[in-house]
């Protein structure tokens, strides 16, 4: 196929992950405040061991000073604590416990982890290399570090705290439950009490920071995603497309609230799904209403935002085949022949970089411009009902500023969910 040759002309063969070259190829990204790394599915490996690689470097060469992914804030505050020297706090239950376990519970995030650590023992406190979540999942974990944190600095704002919280309480254990309780009139009176709290901790900013800055922003933060996750849960029962919307707002607000409190000279690097990072409006998710983070950051930071979405033809992928169901290592069917993936898989490349920016290969964007199928593979991956389930179609040069492609990819290893005694407080995953 004609378009198949262009593409492999255009294409950038990628060395092996083990390579310390493969993340060279993406330092023409790092002039962008923001560089965002999607993935294909949520359990591929090679997607992570990427990241990770292209994350080093821009780290280590390029001044980037965040990681911000695709996890619920508290969870990933367990991390930031611990690649930034910082005093362990205990979490019950312990953080990444909850379904789908294995996303960052995995040994591809435990080797990158120990390399950030690693990496900021060597850099001054203020300057460290900071991780956190951008996700509005973990609800309960948020109100208890709320709720701690007043405690230490304002024990009678704690106590109204508790008393506010309280009405979200009966749902704890499933907050899905909530947004279906809301569906009848008078459920929805948890919204006022809890964006209170966040209305409180704003008023008190000044007389909380000068007793612990950091510690108000983490606790600012996890108010923030209470308040969200409240009306998230609401909104589910609504429309798919906003549920949709308001999770994606709440990662990219999270975002620029961490760029902002880490001053001007941050840049950051996001870690998510494909369907999150590559532009929305070139994709079938437009004509859903729908929007994500890459749409918003290229409408927020032009062209300092570097989009990059990554690809497979085929191997195995560790996920579920029903949510909240068991791990399982499951085998990638061959990509579709009316699919982008196709073509990469026609071009013979084991691994490569594509860069899709106007200006590169104008003519091969020209060639890719109409619409695809693109496949999505997330937490639930159901082969039998591949089309309608993973499938979607999407404009490539439009969605992303570069592709980086994997033939093959196997699953992640996950890490026990189990913790010892003890070894929760030398390390996040407890290991």
């Amino acid at each position: 196929m004609a378009v198949a040759a262009s593409l492999a002309a255009a294409a950038e063969p990628l060395p092996d992950l083990t390579d310390a070259a493969f993340a060279v190829a993406f330092d023409r990204y790092a002039d962008a405040r923001v560089v965002l790394l999607g993935e294909a599915s949520h359990g591929s490996s090679e997607f992570y061991r990427a990241r990770a690689a292209i994350t080093r470097r821009l780290i280590e060469r390029h001044g980037f000073d965040v990681v911000a992914v695709e996890a619920d804030w508290p969870d990933a505050a367990a991390i930031d604590r611990h690649v930034r020297h910082r005093q362990h706090r205990a979490m019950a239950p312990p953080p990444f416990s909850r379904f789908p376990t294995w996303m960052w519970r995995n040994t591809d995030v435990e080797t990158f982890v120990r390399w950030l650590r690693q990496h900021n023992a060597g850099v001054k406190p203020p300057d460290r290399a900071a991780f956190y979540g951008l996700d509005l999942y973990n609800m309960r974990a948020s109100m208890a570090a709320v709720l701690d944190y007043l405690d230490e600095v304002d024990p009678g704002a704690a106590a109204q705290a508790r008393e506010r919280y309280a009405c979200l309480s009966p749902w704890n254990a499933e907050p899905a439950a909530y947004g279906r309780a809301a569906l009848h009139e008078g459920y929805a009176i948890c919204e006022r009490p809890v964006v209170s709290i966040l209305v409180d901790l704003a008023r008190n900013a000044a007389e909380y920071a000068a007793r612990d800055g950091e510690g108000l922003f983490d606790a600012s933060q996890n108010a923030y995603l209470v308040a969200d996750a409240e009306r998230y849960y609401r909104a589910m029962y609504y429309g798919r497309h906003e549920s949709w919307n308001l999770r994606d707002r709440h990662m990219f607000d999270t975002l620029e609230r961490i760029l902002a409190a880490r001053g001007p000279a941050s840049k950051a690097v996001v870690w998510a799904h494909n369907s999150h990072i590559g532009d929305a409006r070139h994709t079938d998710m437009a004509t859903h209403g729908e929007l994500n983070i890459g749409q918003l950051c290229r409408e927020r930071f032009g062209r300092d935002a570097a989009l990059i979405g990554f690809g497979t033809h085929a191997g195995t992928v560790m996920a579920a085949s029903d949510w909240d169901g068991p791990a399982e290592v499951q085998t990638v069917r061959p990509s579709r022949t009316d699919s982008y993936e196709a073509l990469c898989h026609e071009t013979g490349l084991a691994r490569f970089l594509l860069d899709l920016r106007p200006g590169r290969h104008d003519a091969l964007r020209g060639e890719l411009s109409a619409p695809r199928l693109e496949r999505y593979i997330g937490v639930v991956y159901r082969p039998d009902t591949e089309r309608l389930s993973h499938y979607a179609h999407a404009c490539l040069p439009e969605q992303y500023d570069g592709f980086v492609w994997f033939d093959q990819t196997r699953a992640v290893t996950p890490l026990p969910t189990q913790i010892r005694s003890g070894e929760d407080e030398t390390y996040p995953f407890g290991l």
